[in-house]
């Protein structure tokens, strides 16, 4: 029986929760993810929750937040002053933009905080603290990808536990 090993292509469909039952992604509105084991295509632990398993086969796993997206650190929250937003922006409380780095990179940043002074953005991952509870099932395991990468996803795969697009 084939096992998922690294260097395989796994196609898996999968189920993410947080500890208070609220879906953050899942599978079964898509077609199932297919990942590369070993590219660093998701989060570790879920590579790590892979390995070994055979087709067909189904596991359910939580990580804790160093297996997953870290802890949030309290120094990931910028304020600007609102002289530095631009005037067409109305940034409101959840709002999640995309700010530039320096080298012209896009990340996003979720609006912690907007008053007529100031604008406090939080640029921790939005799963960053919380545990991770995944309900997977390998449905393929390939020598080759057999899944066209799709616009945005520049890796192959998607990393569709923490929010890919794709």
């Amino acid at each position: 029986m084939q096992k998922v090993e690294n260097g395989k292509f796994v196609t898996v469909n999968y189920k993410g929760t947080l500890d208070s039952g609220e879906v953050f992604d899942t599978s079964d509105e898509s077609q199932p993810m297919e990942v590369m084991v070993g590219a660093g295509q998701v989060i570790q632990g879920f590579e790590q929750a892979l390995l070994g398993m055979g087709l067909n086969e189904t596991k359910s796993f939580t990580l804790e937040p160093d297996q997953a997206y870290g802890h949030r650190d309290e120094e990931q929250l910028h304020t600007f002053s609102r002289e530095e937003v631009p005037p067409e922006m109305n940034p409101q409380v959840g709002d999640v933009i995309g700010l530039q780095t320096p080298d012209g990179q896009q990340i996003p940043a979720k609006i912690a905080e907007a008053d007529d002074e100031k604008v406090v953005v939080d640029l921790n991952h939005p799963l960053a603290g919380q545990n991770l509870n995944f309900e997977i099932e390998v449905k393929a395991i390939n020598d080759e990808p057999t899944q066209q990468m799709q616009p945005g996803c520049d890796t192959g795969g998607c990393d569709c536990s923490s929010g890919c697009s794709c």
